[in-house]
């Protein structure tokens, strides 16, 4: 560089020493020249190893792990879904068994004519069953009676009930019990 500033051809300011040879009113063309000023994403020159960026973006393996790990998360999750609707199903099942049960007690409590030691059964209409093939067997026993009670004396009666339906192929059943006031 000479006295006005100017910087020489053929002049190496690329060494640290570059930027305490040039005047302040060349620090545009210094940072220009001189690697010391030059930005680290510049791209000239080489870097401090501080400096250097890794790369962004996955490599192709930490792709495939993650993958892998969601496809087994995904699968567990498929899993345990699908338990919950079987037991979700079987627990409707069994709600409807219970309704089509209370209904048909009430009427089998209600009804004093029905006939001792006598097995009674039937089917509930689709309808009530929703659409599930369903029926129902009773019997009504004399629980408890007085000693010697005859005809027109009172006496509890015991009424057994149980409700079927089918679970796909397989029927399932469930039994209740109710106790009521009767006359002989």
């Amino acid at each position: 560089m000479n006295s006005s500033g100017v910087l020489k051809k053929g002049t190496d300011y690329s060494v640290p020493a570059c930027r305490s040879f040039m005047p302040r009113a060349t620090m545009a063309v210094d940072r220009a020249v001189c690697p010391l000023f030059q930005h680290p994403d510049s791209g000239a020159g080489p870097r401090p190893a501080s400096l250097v960026k890794a790369p962004n973006g996955f490599t192709l393996l930490e792709v495939l792990v993650a993958t892998v790990i969601m496809g087994i998360a995904v699968a567990g999750l498929l899993n345990t879904l699908s338990t919950a609707s079987r037991n979700a199903a079987h627990l409707t099942e069994y709600d409807r068994a219970t309704l089509l049960a209370k209904s048909k007690m009430d009427e089998l409590l209600v009804d004093q004519t029905l006939p001792r030691n006598t097995p009674l059964e039937g089917t509930f209409p689709p309808a009530e069953s929703g659409g599930v093939p369903a029926g129902w067997t009773a019997t009504v026993t004399a629980f408890e009676t007085t000693p010697g009670a005859g005809r027109g004396q009172w006496v509890v009666d015991r009424i057994a009930l149980e409700i079927w339906w089918m679970s796909g192929s397989t029927r399932r059943a469930f039994s209740l019990e109710a106790f009521r006031r009767s006359i002989l």
